[in-house]
């Protein structure tokens, strides 16, 4: 009889993961384990709402302190998970403590990269966590010049962010072109001459090789031979899944902890979230996707097969979704990243900065972009998740 389910990681994926189970009826012991102080909360406005003021960091909570008590959770908060056992099924905590399990669901999310080689000191921050939106925040109160290194999307809402308290932003990136990886060059342009539009000084093509000053940040010197002046260095360079505990567990850990199509890493054993590389029916692979959406359908997917058991679990199948605000645009991207062999603008134009666009792999519909158009992904989103070619996407109503 299923009677003590665990959670490890307290994150957006096993908050979610709990709500299910106690939505679908689980009447049992429910442990939630949370290396962070905090109760889970909403990463997404951290590097835009908190950053500009417009929110205080409470904000971010999913659920009043009271609001748990639906749940009868068993929380333990700023506590690690250490290691767990799978032939006991037992979590063991840093603190010395145990939880043993029926179903144990992994979503214990990731963390950031640091620049290598180089040693931490005050000014050097990134942005992950609730308690890093708190530092950053403050630090921004005594205007200083900031440099970003990554031009990814962290990188660019918190270049925005800083742009809209008027503060001096520079950002680093070693790419020509930023996001070109993901949106392909031609709409990467378009985000950079957005940000170039509003005063960042944009660099790429370079790297840091140095951070400047000994006790405190002073700048950054850079592959070209030049050095930027900065008060506050913030790090967006991509994250790292959190599997060192699992180590020694006996999990498959490759970028993540590998799943198979029902979220199941081992028997009894589920993961969701940025730590987990689910078979995704729809994308034809095992991804790791660091995307909201993603962690939210993939804790109900694990929660729901947990109670089913394998004889009656169902395969993963999900288009994956994100989206970046960066200044008065919305950026909206669904479906799956390169390589693509062509993309079309089917509305809006490039010169307006408003737009969708459609990529195409093969003789299929494989992604959509909507810059600023995000009714546009109603119709293409369903198209998506069709698997529709590339002809019947390109002869529908939307395309011009």
């Amino acid at each position: 009889m299923l009677r003590r389910v665990v959670i490890v990681g307290a994150s957006l994926a096993g908050l979610r993961a709990a709500e299910a189970l106690r939505d679908r009826g689980f009447d049992g012991e429910l442990t939630l384990i949370g290396d962070e102080p905090h109760r889970p909360y909403d990463r997404p406005p951290l590097s835009k709402q908190v950053l500009q003021g417009a929110w205080e960091p409470e904000q971010t909570f999913f659920r009043k302190k009271d609001g748990y008590d639906a749940l009868a959770l068993d929380m333990r908060l700023g506590v690690r998970a250490a290691s767990v056992d799978l032939r006991a099924r037992r979590v063991a905590l840093a603190d010395g403590t145990f939880a043993d399990y029926d179903r144990l669901i992994i979503a214990t999310g990731a963390r950031v990269r640091t620049l290598p080689a180089i040693a931490p000191r005050a000014g050097l921050l990134a942005l992950r966590s609730l308690d890093d939106a708190i530092v950053l925040r403050r630090a921004m109160m005594d205007a200083p010049r900031v440099a970003i290194v990554g031009a990814g999307f962290i990188g660019l809402e918190v270049a925005a962010s800083c742009r809209a308290r008027g503060l001096p932003v520079t950002v680093i990136e070693s790419l020509p072109v930023p996001l070109s990886p993901i949106l392909g060059p031609t709409f990467g342009d378009i985000v950079a001459a957005m940000h170039r539009d509003h005063g960042v000084d944009l660099r790429t093509g370079v790297v840091v090789t140095d951070v400047l000053g000994e006790s405190r940040v002073a700048g950054v010197a850079l592959s070209d031979g030049s050095r930027i002046d900065a008060d506050v260095v913030v790090v967006g360079i991509g994250v790292t899944p959190n599997t060192e505990w699992l180590e020694r567990s006996g999990l498959t850990i490759d970028n993540g902890i590998v799943c198979n199509g029902s979220g199941e890493a081992a028997p009894s054993v589920y993961a969701a979230g940025d730590v987990a590389r689910v078979a995704n029916r729809w994308h034809g692979d095992s991804p790791r996707i660091e995307h909201w959406t993603n962690a939210v359908e993939q804790a109900v997917h694990a929660a729901e097969n947990a109670l089913a058991g394998p004889e009656a679990s169902t395969s993963f199948s999900s288009v994956p979704y994100f989206w970046s605000d960066q200044y008065d645009r919305r950026i909206q991207f669904i479906g799956s990243g390169p390589p693509h062999d062509e993309i079309v603008i089917v509305d809006g134009s490039l010169a307006d900065r408003r737009l969708t666009a459609l990529y195409r792999r093969g003789d299929r519909l494989v992604a959509c972009l909507a810059l600023n158009q995000p009714r546009a992904l109603i119709k293409y989103r369903k198209l998506l998740a069709a698997g529709e070619s590339w002809s019947a996407a390109l002869s529908g109503p939307a395309a011009s």
